[in-house]
């Protein structure tokens, strides 16, 4: 089959279906869904997430320089969507999805208690990328329910059930079962 040369985009798929908190200076909070997010570096531990200017929650996280990555398991897939639809400026979205926010560690941003895994992110810089600004960001402290994770500490992906969004086609996909660990095509496990 011929490849022909599509609209140039970015069409990198599945993306991670994320909730993001952050919080302004009168303590007003909200909760934003990001798809547009990464890892950038293990020692110390940076993340990136990717906001428009106009959007509610982007001053919040600019003037606070924090903010919390949430991990929603499919159960919230409801949840996740209404906060990646709905503006912050007309409604609660708390009160809305009926999420509760819960006392981070280390910053002033709340978690979602709901989200079994929760990354606290202080912003290191911020790069203004034409749509988005992306705010790299370390990750100061990882909340996590304890019976959602294996021994050792590693996060159980199967019991958290992450789901993902596919950006060009607008809709999310679970991701069903591991097809294999790491270095298995080498035979290391």
């Amino acid at each position: 089959m011929a490849k022909i040369v599509a609209k140039t985009k970015t069409t990198l798929s599945p993306l991670p279906a994320l909730l993001v908190t952050c919080q302004d200076a009168s303590g007003k909070s909200n909760i934003i869904t990001i798809s547009y997010v990464g890892v950038v570096n293990a020692t110390p531990p940076m993340i990136y997430i990717s906001v428009r200017p106009p959007r509610f929650s982007y001053p919040m996280i600019k003037e606070s320089g924090e903010f919390v990555i949430n991990i929603p398991g499919d159960d919230l897939q409801k949840e996740t969507d209404h906060c990646g639809i709905t503006s912050g400026r007309n409604v609660d979205k708390w009160e809305l999805t009926g999420l509760t926010p819960a006392p981070a560690t280390k910053v002033k941003a709340p978690l979602i208690k709901e989200c079994h895994v929760n990354l606290e992110c202080v912003t290191k810089q911020i790069i203004p990328l034409g749509t988005h600004d992306m705010f790299l960001a370390e990750v100061v402290a990882v909340d996590a329910d304890e019976e959602y994770l294996q021994p050792g500490g590693k996060v159980d992906i199967d019991k958290i059930r992450p789901f993902a969004f596919c950006y060009d086609a607008m809709e999310y996909w679970s991701l069903k079962d591991c097809i294999g660990p790491y270095g298995f095509s080498k035979g290391m496990f």
